[in-house]
């Protein structure tokens, strides 16, 4: 079934619904004694942290989006699901992170985010709504008609001029790869010579909210190519791909081919990794650097 750009504005209001719903959900915990477990074959501390919470937030997305999956014929993916390749068959199907970042969720410090995409069969981001009930807001995008933030139409600004300081973005657990230091201070040096006078780190998010706070300010959240499962997965990129694309930011793997958002053979994305950047500059020079050693 193909969706006409009118379904698409019409599914993506019915994602923000959900999306809403579903932080309230996660509002209503952040004062309470949570059930944890951890997810096995995950490749980190992040990844493996899974709540009540999540199940509990999925579930009231779920029920929102349930009577599109007929009307539309779509598909589904979901995090705390098991993938029955459905994505595979139909033409677009939903591609949902209930709460991404649940390790910060569980230390009460923001970072966290409701995340909800439409993706076609071919792995193209259609829709993406991100919600982060920290703050309130609303972040969404449908392909073609430019991004918003908090309803209202959103071009942030992703140049060097009238901007003070650069952000990387990045996972608690890149500070444990081996040529941490030496990224960092090549970025830095980088943001320096661009005429950045600030320099800062933020490790506290989760995947989704590392992505869309790239558009903050300039600054950068990668994840790098590597042999063993990890790298993330499709429904922490999702929704930001069509976000940060719309706002004329630089969403790609991190080889600068368009992000594989249906991979056939595994969810994760460490085949190819990722690479969100202000723009196009600052993706070029972060492949340089990373490139050198490589």
């Amino acid at each position: 079934m193909k969706l006409t750009t009118q379904d698409l504005n019409t599914l993506c209001a019915t994602a923000i619904e959900a999306a809403k719903k579903a932080g309230e959900l996660i509002n209503s915990y952040t004062d309470k004694t949570l059930t944890i477990k951890n997810k096995k074959g995950a490749d980190s501390l992040a990844a493996q942290v899974v709540t009540e919470v999540d199940v509990k937030a999925q579930d009231v997305i779920l029920e929102v989006l349930a009577p599109t999956l007929t009307k539309y014929d779509l598909a589904l993916l979901s995090e705390e699901s098991v993938d029955d390749k459905s994505r595979f068959e139909k033409d677009y199907f939903w591609c949902i992170d209930p709460m991404d970042g649940t390790l910060a969720f569980t230390e009460k410090t923001p970072g966290y985010a409701v995340s909800i995409a439409l993706v076609s069969k071919n792995g193209k981001s259609q829709i993406g709504v991100v919600f982060d009930p920290v703050t309130g807001i609303l972040y969404n995008a449908v392909k073609g008609e430019g991004a918003f933030k908090n309803n209202q139409p959103w071009q942030p600004n992703l140049s060097f001029e009238n901007n003070a300081c650069f952000t990387l973005h990045m996972d608690r657990t890149f500070l444990n790869h081996p040529k941490f230091e030496f990224i960092k201070t090549e970025i830095q040096q980088f943001a320096s010579d661009a005429g950045l006078s600030e320099f800062e780190i933020q490790k506290r998010a989760g995947g989704v909210l590392n992505a869309i706070w790239v558009l903050n300010n300039p600054g950068c959240y990668f994840k790098l190519p590597k042999p063993t499962p990890g790298g993330g997965s499709l429904w922490d990129f999702a929704a930001t791909a069509c976000i940060i694309n719309e706002a004329k930011a630089y969403g790609k793997s991190f080889d600068g081919s368009p992000l594989d958002l249906n991979r056939e053979d595994s969810c994760f994305m460490n085949h190819k990794g990722i690479l969100y950047a202000s723009n196009n500059q600052v993706a070029t020079k972060v492949r340089e650097i990373v490139n050198s050693f490589i």
